[in-house]
């Protein structure tokens, strides 16, 4: 019974995960005119399932790290200890996501992690330089790497990619009209759809598709699977504990995976809102140098299994879009930074307190 609760706490961590972190990969789609938030949306949820599937093949390393092992003293395999650090994280990504903020799960498993950790053998039980070294120097790093290589690969972005802009393949709905005998015409009524290509659609088009559009795409896509192949072995980590073999580590990925899907479907529209309108403007040419720098340094990070967080990356790359625009929208970017500063502590917190409780029951 205590495995299938904390196996329900992991599941849960990975919905709160895909709520808060789905738009990270498509709020550009959405900010841009691209699409709308369902299709957007749905896009990202289908996505962050494959790379949370992929995880499995790719990242374990990642797992070992957020399993406790080298961050604190003694590694933790109790269940009061797992139930206090999913109880931590989950709380605080629950807040975020209803507050409209983008939050790191990587950041929040960190507080959950070094609060239980603290709760349990005082602060001695916490490996402060592993904690340095193996997750807070990556997550200080990537925020400031994202905005350089952003104020870098934008104008190139923009200028090899400017005649793209110019060329789509079109479908206009056409009016069929008849010639008689005697030169008249004749309107039938009825319609035909015609395919056009060209700079520009005629008024009359009723779908269009942009080369740059369709980059956006598949850039949106492809930062969605990164995303998921970095974050699922975190929460695999608890995940693999709890089952203690009941249930094995692919099946694990599968289930962990699904329910990220499922966060991201049901509500991941908040926190989308908020990156994609409310830090600056952004054209499609824009949200496709952010989702191609954001991936480029996720997939690094993965690769290296350094624990980086999207939230930070993705965020970054919006804002440094609006640094070269000269059009950011501070207020909203000081509220996310001082999100981003309470999470560990917050998280800590509510993980030293529910260990606390769940002691109490033993």
């Amino acid at each position: 019974m205590g495995a299938a609760i904390i196996l329900a706490l992991i599941l849960g961590l990975a919905f709160a995960n895909g709520a808060n972190d789905v738009s990270k990969g498509i709020a550009t789609l959405v900010g841009s005119g691209v699409t709308d938030y369902r299709r957007a949306v749905a896009w990202g949820s289908l996505w962050t399932v494959a790379g949370g599937v992929l995880a499995s093949l790719l990242a374990s390393e990642l797992a070992a790290t957020f399993s406790g092992r080298g961050l604190l003293a003694v590694a933790p395999e109790s269940q009061a200890f797992l139930v206090a650090v999913a109880s931590g994280a989950i709380g605080w990504l629950a807040i975020a996501t209803l507050t409209g903020l983008p939050v790191s799960t990587t950041h929040a498993l960190l507080g959950g992690l070094v609060g239980a950790g603290i709760a349990a053998d005082g602060f001695g039980g916490v490996v402060w330089a592993a904690v340095a070294k193996k997750v807070a120097l990556p997550l200080a790093v990537s925020p400031v790497l994202s905005l350089g290589l952003m104020g870098a690969s934008l104008p190139v972005i923009r200028l090899a990619f400017r005649r793209l802009n110019g060329y789509c393949v079109c479908v206009e709905r056409r009016e069929l009209v008849l010639a008689t005998a005697g030169g008249a015409t004749l309107r039938t009524g009825g319609h035909s759809l015609a395919v056009v290509t060209g700079a520009d659609c005629p008024p009359q088009v009723i779908s269009r598709v942009n080369a740059m559009d369709s980059l956006h795409w598949l850039s949106a896509g492809l930062t969605s699977l990164l995303r998921g192949l970095n974050d699922a072995p975190k929460m695999l980590a608890l995940g693999l504990v709890a089952a203690a073999g009941s249930v094995s580590g692919q099946s694990l990925y599968v289930l962990v995976a699904l329910a990220m899907g499922a966060g991201s479907y049901v509500a991941g529209s908040r926190v989308t809102a908020t990156l994609a309108g409310k830090v600056t403007k952004l054209s499609p040419d824009d949200g496709f140098a952010a989702n191609l720098v954001t991936s480029v340094l996720v997939g690094v990070a993965s690769q290296f299994s350094l624990p980086v967080s999207t939230t930070h990356v993705s965020s970054s790359a919006v804002i440094g879009v609006g640094m070269h625009r000269g059009d950011v929208r501070w207020r909203m970017v000081r509220d996310m930074a001082l999100a981003w500063l309470v999470t560990v502590p917050l998280a800590g917190v509510v993980a030293a307190a529910a260990y606390s409780v769940a002691g109490l029951w033993r």
